[in-house]
């Protein structure tokens, strides 16, 4: 792997490029990306040049998808007469369903691996970039078929992904969206819904409230700009995340309406803050 063409040098675009430079990578990095986000990274020395998406495609070994997901789909759709044949293009899209299927009916000539590195922060850019955003994160990666991590290109990138701080996990395009509906597109939802709900209300004016309110609305501070793109290219499985998450407020919301001596409400409640616990326990050992 000598030349990677980024296309779309934002947070995991710009992250990916710093990452494998800090790893040892020695090659050419393009970047593909807007006028504004093409002049902050050659700023920081995120990429070494850059040039149109048609001219980056013919010259890279690995190309790079780290848009929004549709613009990760419509850039599949031109893909493949632009690139070297044997080349792999890979992607980072935050769902794989549609992009996987894409790839299936439009690259025919380069090899496609569907990958989501797990990380992230809540600004956006490649001025937010760093070096260490894949440190200790999952990077799931979604092959067509067992096959496709045998090829020596898809080899090589999977080499590369414990370099820059990662560990890959393999998973089909279907699995990887029914667990990150539940894992990571539920709890935006959560926060956002809690920030939205507060936003009019004059209680937090009052200035009365602890650190619990600001983390549980960290998430808040994300942009619609790249959460659109996920809620329509997962919207049944995120349906089925927000029901078992309303069905368990509704739980505790029945407990607490009931007689505060009543058969089971502080029992109900107990054992919901007990199962709380352990989950958050556990999630916390593992990170």
């Amino acid at each position: 792997m000598q030349t990677v063409a980024i296309f779309g040098v934002g947070l995991i675009g710009g992250s990916f490029a710093l990452a494998l430079r800090k790893a040892g990578f020695t090659g050419r990095i393009i970047g593909v990306s807007s006028d504004h986000t093409i002049r902050a990274a050659l700023d920081r020395q995120v990429i070494d040049e850059a040039l149109p998406a048609r001219e980056a495609a013919g010259l890279a070994d690995l190309l790079y998808l780290a848009q929004p997901i549709h613009k990760i789909a419509d850039c599949l759709e031109e893909l493949d007469a632009w690139v070297q044949p044997g080349a792999l293009i890979t992607d980072a899209g935050s769902t794989k369903k549609l992009i996987v299927q894409t790839a299936n009916q439009k690259i025919i000539r380069a090899r496609f691996l569907g990958g989501h590195p797990m990380a992230g922060r809540e600004r956006r850019g490649v001025e937010a970039a760093e070096a260490d955003l894949f440190q200790g994160r999952p990077y799931v990666l979604t092959p067509r078929s067992p096959a496709d991590l045998d090829h020596p290109v898809a080899r090589e990138f999977l080499d590369w992904i414990p370099r820059i701080g990662s560990f890959p996990i393999i998973l089909s395009a279907e699995e990887h969206d029914q667990t990150v509906a539940f894992t990571s597109h539920l709890p935006q939802l959560a926060s956002t819904a809690l920030a939205a709900l507060l936003e009019g209300r004059s209680e937090p004016q009052s200035r009365v409230y602890g650190p619990a309110l600001v983390d549980s609305t960290r998430l808040a501070l994300s942009s619609f700009d790249i959460w659109g793109d996920i809620f329509d290219t997962n919207r049944d499985a995120i349906g089925l995340a927000l029901e078992s998450y309303i069905a368990k407020l509704e739980e505790f919301r029945a407990a607490l309406k009931g007689p505060v001596d009543g058969p089971g409400d502080r029992q109900l409640l107990r054992r919901g803050f007990d199962a709380g616990s352990r989950f958050a326990s556990h999630l916390r050992d593992a990170t």
